[in-house]
Formats: structure tokens, sequence, C-alpha cells
């Protein structure tokens, strides 16, 4: 699915209402312990990679999530560290990292919508190691046009520097640049995140230390290696007094751009005073802005939650997405997300790191492709997701609106069913979560307009009893479908909604 043309549409006034939910029917050998991934719709086929211990397998279902056929995947090892998946309109790729002996291999797998190999297996690269890994190796980027993939592996032997080997794709795996390069490392704190693929095969991401328990980020640089290039390009943020949260980066194709954003506090142990953006130009591998947007009173107000007073509202916030416009505007996307733990005080770092943050982390990398193994400290008694915050900017930075979906939500089993998911259809964002409404537990979906406005839509038709849904771990499937896991009596299912 093109996420750009997902993003153009953003501002364009369309009237969508959600219109229906169709279910799969539970499949004996899918549980609530079954790992998967929604690759997504193939040749009108839709796609879903499940894993249950060494037995992995696709499952096809058609538009009314019937089940045609479960395909077993029989060329995979038995015991692999992790699985990505690359979808086209027409084909997909399966790529999958796994260890014989003492060597790390990288493969890829061609597939049709029936999910059946075409042709032979590509190896990508390969990697030895001193004695069995459990830890992923590589980590494979794709652009948003899909027509650059890399595989990138970073040693970390040394602790004076890293090696980068970055391995560029076209669209048919034909190996287009591979380079090894330094990184020399002044912190031993120094960490990498937010890598990303640009569509004319640059990669990007950011660099950092973490400082004051882990809780803050310092040093902070944007890094960019073109296609052909052999250095690595480092540039400083600038940070200067302030003190940074976590940092998101997203890439703009259309306009040849880069946005980075992160909220910032004027001293440690303080409250988030407000957000720090940086857009980087491209074509001139410079700053062209930088912006504070200081949260006043009013905004404190309407987005704190029910844990946190005005000053403190925003603590408990952490930043989710980034939707690019076609004029070069963007919005950001917070929710609000705290704990409550047996015998120590909330620790935000801790909750960076666990089961509802979007971002990975390397140093050591860590990306597994099982939404279910993303769990946090083992001393967590409840999980609670609660307000959602919407902000709107234009090319210049300079903030356009602001509103809050309201929500309260939390789980003492896990985060899977709460937070949120959102669907761009167009004209508008939706946003799916779960709410309790007289004991039931209900899908809910409030839009928010081009303009602001947020409108709480009806109750979605045919939402059957005992279906609970897990909608922060569905996928956008197209520009008005989206595919939401959710359980059924234990067993695994996934449930489409038509826009």
């Amino acid at each position: 699915m093109n996420l750009r043309f997902l993003g153009f549409l953003f501002f364009f006034p369309l009237c969508i209402q959600a219109q229906h939910i169709v279910y799969t029917d539970p499949e004996q050998d899918d549980s609530r312990k079954t790992d998967f991934e929604i690759i997504g719709r193939v040749t009108g086929n839709i796609l879903v990679f499940k894993n249950n211990r060494s037995e992995n397998a696709i499952s096809i279902y058609n538009t009314d999530m019937r089940l045609v056929q479960r395909v077993p995947l029989g060329f995979l090892p038995d015991h692999f560290t992790n699985v990505d998946f690359v979808q086209y309109p027409d084909f997909f790729y399966l790529l999958c990292e796994y260890q014989k002996k003492n060597i790390v291999h990288l493969e890829a797998f061609r597939m049709n919508g029936e999910a059946k190999v075409i042709g032979d297996p590509i190896e990508l690269d390969t990697t030895q190691v001193g004695s069995s890994n459990t830890a992923k190796i590589y980590t494979n980027l794709v652009s948003e046009d899909k027509q650059y993939l890399m595989a990138l592996k970073i040693n970390t032997k040394s602790a004076k520097s890293f090696t980068f080997t970055t391995f560029l794709f076209n669209k048919d795996l034909t190996l287009q640049d591979r380079h090894r390069l330094p990184m020399f490392i002044q912190d031993h704190a120094d960490m990498f995140t937010n890598f990303s693929l640009d569509n004319d095969g640059q990669l990007v991401f950011t660099k950092f230390a973490r400082t004051g328990n882990g809780e803050y980020l310092s040093h902070v640089s944007f890094v960019t290696k073109g296609p052909l290039s052999d250095t690595f390009s480092i540039r400083d943020v600038g940070a200067s007094e302030r003190i940074f949260d976590e940092l998101i980066l997203k890439v703009d194709n259309f306009n040849k751009r880069y946005l980075l954003s992160a909220f910032y506090y004027t001293q440690r142990r303080g409250n988030i005073e407000g957000l720090y953006t940086v857009i980087w130009d491209k074509a001139t591998d410079s700053k062209l802005k930088e912006t504070l947007t200081i949260f006043n009173d009013d905004l404190r107000v309407q987005a704190r939650s029910s844990e946190s007073t005005v000053k403190s509202a925003f603590n408990d916030y952490f930043l989710k997405k980034m939707v690019v416009k076609k004029d070069g505007g963007y919005v950001l996307i917070s929710e609000s997300e705290f704990t409550t733990t047996r015998g120590s005080a909330f620790n935000r770092s801790d909750y960076m790191y666990g089961p509802m943050n979007p971002i990975d982390y390397y140093s050591p990398y860590y990306n597994p492709y099982s939404p279910y193994n993303r769990y946090g400290p083992g001393t967590i008694n409840r999980y609670d997701a609660e307000n959602i915050l919407v902000l709107s900017f234009d090319k210049n930075s300079n903030m356009e609106w602001s509103n809050v979906i309201p929500k309260a939500q939390f789980d003492d089993e896990g985060p899977n069913q709460i937070s949120f998911q959102s669907m761009n259809t167009g004209g508008e964002l939706h946003f799916l979560y779960n709410q309790a409404e007289k004991r039931t537990m209900l899908l809910m979906d409030q839009s928010i307009s081009s303009e602001g406005k947020v409108t709480r839509l009806p109750t979605l038709h045919n939402l059957d009893k005992g279906y609970d849904f897990m909608p922060r771990l569905g996928k956008q499937i197209s520009s008005n479908q989206i595919v939401i896991p959710c359980l059924y009596r234990n067993y695994l299912c996934f449930a489409k909604i038509d826009f």
C-alpha cells in the first residue's frame, strides 16, 4: 500500500463512514500464543503469516475473510531469528534470518498471492558468528514506494567504533550498492534508532546517548548515507540547553525533507514543556527550520489524563506517529500511557522499551516480528492507555490546530487490547480502540477531520459478541480497509473492517 498516497489524500474532503465487519473462523492451530504478521492484500487475497513454535504457515483469506487455504511453509527452518515481509499488489517477499552451524543467513523468497514460492530463494548476505546466536543481526528497510530495499547490520565488537554494513537492492532484489562504514563512538551509551530508507535509496537515522538513568537524550545527531556514498553525513540536531525525550523521524519523500520531532524538558526531573521539531532539507543537507512549540495551559487542561496535573499533563505522553501532508505540513499523534508497578515508581525510560512504544533501538537493536513478545518489565501489574492528542502543523511548523480524543483503558494481563490503531481514509483520520460500554467491550471509532473536528461515529455494524479486538496490532491494507486481530474463546482470529 502506498502510504505516501494516503498522506496526500489526508486533506481532501470525503464523507466516509464505517460500514461493515467480517471475521475469520477460528482455526484449530491458532491460539493467543500464536505469533503472526498481517502481510496484506496480494492479488485480491488477504494473507496472514502464522508461527506456532516450529510450525509456520500462511493463511489465505478471500474478501469475506473466509479461509481459502492454509499453506504450510516447509522451506523455512524450524528455528529462525526473524522474518519480515514486503508486500506488493501481485507478489510479496518473505525475508528470513536464520543460523546454520556458525553462519547466519539472510534469505529472500519471492511468493505469489497463493503463498507459493516463485523461483529460487535469494541469499542476500551471510555473517559468521562464534556461537549460537538468538539476537537479530539484520535490520530490513524498505522505501515508501517499495522500489528500494536495504539490509543493514552493525558490528558492535569494538568499544570505540561500530561497523555498519549496508546492502541496497532494487525491487527485483538486484544488488545496487554495498558498503562497510565505521562509526566512531565517543560515549558508551550511544544508541541508534529511526532507521529509514527514502525513495532515492538514501539511508537516514538518528544517533544519541542516554543520560539520567536512561530517561533523557543527549548528543543528538541526524545521520544520512546516500545510495552510492561510502561515508556517513552526521549533523548535530542542536538541542543546546534543552533535554530531549524520545525522538521520532519521518521521511517526506514528496517535498524531499526529513522531519524530526521530540518532546523536551528544560531541566531534569522537570515536566515536559513542549515539542521540539527540526525540518531537514535534503537538497542542501541542512537544517531548514527549527521550532519550539510550547504547550500552554489550555492545551494541558485539554490533554491531561486521570493521573496527571496541569503542569505534568504531558509527562505520560509518547509520540506514536507522524502523518505528512502533501503541502509539507504534518500531523503528530501521541498517546498518554502509564503503568502501575509493584515496589517501584513509574519510570518513563522503562516504558520506552516496554510493550506499547513502537520505536526500536540499536545497542542492541531490538525488533521482534512477534507482537506478543513486546512486553515490558515483569513487575508491571496494570497497563493504562488514555487520551490521544493530535497536533496539526503547517509546512513551517506553525501549529494550526490541536484536539484530543478522550479515552480511558487499562488491562492487567497485557497491552494488546488497549491503545489504538489509526486509519487514514483520505478525508479523515479514524482512531479505533476498545471501550467498555455497559460491561461490554466495544470497538469504538472516532474520526478527526482536516480542520481538527472530532466526530464520534456510531457503533460499528456487526460487532459480534465474544470477539476481543487488539486494534493496536491491526494493519491498514487499502485506502478503506483495515485488518485487526482479535480473540474468540482463546482462538486467534482476524476482522476486516470496510470504511
